[in-house]
C-alpha cells in the first residue's frame, strides 16, 4: 500500500502557492509550524521550497529531499561525460541510425532518461500519471529553462497533461520509450537507491505495466523500447525483436519499421 503524502511549504511566503498546489493534486496541506502533527500523520511531504519542489521523507534520520534537477549532480555529470550516442539508451532508441528522433517517454518518472535523450538531440514528449511526480517534473523543467547550459535542452522536452492512454492514436512518435516500475533488486548507487525507495513507497510498482505495450505499439512509427531489469519477464509476455544488455539491466527493442536499410 503506497504511503501517505501531503504538501508543505518551507517558507511562509510560499504557503498560498502551496495550498493551491495541494488542491490541484487532491492532497492535504500541512503547515510546518506544527511539525509534530505532520510527522505523525504523513510519511512524505511534497515540499515547496525556494529551490523548487522536492519529495521529502519525514521522521528521524530522514535522507535529504529529492528534487527534479537537470542542472547539477549526477544528471549534469551524465550530460557532460555520459558517452553521447555511444550510450546503450541511445543505441536502443536508434540514434546510431537516425538523428533528431521524436520520442514519447510514457513513464517519465524524474525525467532522467528523457533528459539524456533530449541532450542527444531528440524531441521528447513526457507522460507521468502520478500527480505529485508530474508537478516535480514541471518544476524541474521550469527551473532548467533559466539555466544557460541546459535551457536549449529543456526546450526539447514537453510535459504532456495526459498519460499514454489519453494520447490520440492518430498521433505518431518515431520511438515510444517505456520504463515501468518494477521491484528492482540489482545493486545501484546510494542516490539511485534513495530515489527508488521514495518511488516504491509512494507509487508502488506499475501493476498495469503489461497493458502499456499495446498503446506504445499503436503510437510508435519505428520502434518501442522497453527498459527492464535483468531477469525481468518480457513486457506483456511479448518477445522483442532484439535486446541490448547493459550492466544492470537491458533494453528490449520492438522494431515496427526500419530506421535504415541495415536493420
Amino acid at each position: 500500500m503506497p504511503n501517505s503524502i501531503a504538501v508543505a511549504a518551507s517558507d511562509k511566503l510560499l504557503e498560498a502557492e502551496s495550498r493551491l498546489l495541494s488542491k490541484s493534486l487532491d492532497l492535504s496541506f500541512m503547515s510546518l509550524r506544527d511539525p509534530i502533527k505532520f510527522v505523525s500523520q504523513y510519511d512524505y511531504l511534497l515540499l515547496n521550497t525556494t529551490e523548487g519542489l522536492a519529495i521529502a521523507k519525514t521522521g528521524k534520520g530522514a535522507p535529504k529531499p529529492v528534487y527534479v534537477d537537470f542542472t547539477s549532480g549526477a544528471v549534469d555529470h551524465r550530460r557532460r561525460f555520459g558517452g553521447g550516442k555511444g550510450q546503450d539508451i541511445a543505441k536502443a532508441v536508434g540514434l546510431n541510425k537516425r538523428a533528431n528522433l521524436s520520442v514519447l517517454d510514457a513513464t517519465a518518472g524524474l525525467g532522467r532518461d528523457a533528459f539524456v535523450l533530449a541532450c542527444l538531440g531528440c524531441s521528447v514528449s513526457l507522460c507521468e500519471r502520478v500527480g505529485f511526480v508530474r508537478a516535480m517534473l514541471k518544476d524541474g523543467l521550469y527551473r532548467a529553462s533559466f539555466h544557460s547550459e541546459v535551457a536549449e535542452i529543456a526546450k526539447r522536452m514537453q510535459l504532456l497533461d495526459t498519460d499514454i492512454t489519453g494520447i490520440d492514436s492518430d498521433e505518431k512518435f518515431d520511438v515510444v520509450y517505456l520504463d515501468p516500475m518494477y521491484p528492482h533488486t540489482e545493486k545501484s548507487s546510494a542516490a539511485a537507491k534513495k530515489e527508488m525507495a521514495f518511488f516504491r513507497d509512494l507509487v508502488g510498482k506499475d501493476e498495469d505495466a503489461d497493458s502499456l505495450l499495446p498503446y506504445a505499439m499503436a503510437l510508435a512509427e519505428y520502434r518501442v523500447v522497453v527498459k527492464r531489469p535483468k531477469g525481468a519477464p518480457y513486457l506483456n509476455n511479448v518477445e522483442p525483436t532484439y535486446q541490448l544488455e547493459g550492466k544492470s539491466g537491458r533494453f528490449d527493442i520492438y522494431v515496427l519499421k526500419s530506421l535504415d536499410s541495415s536493420e
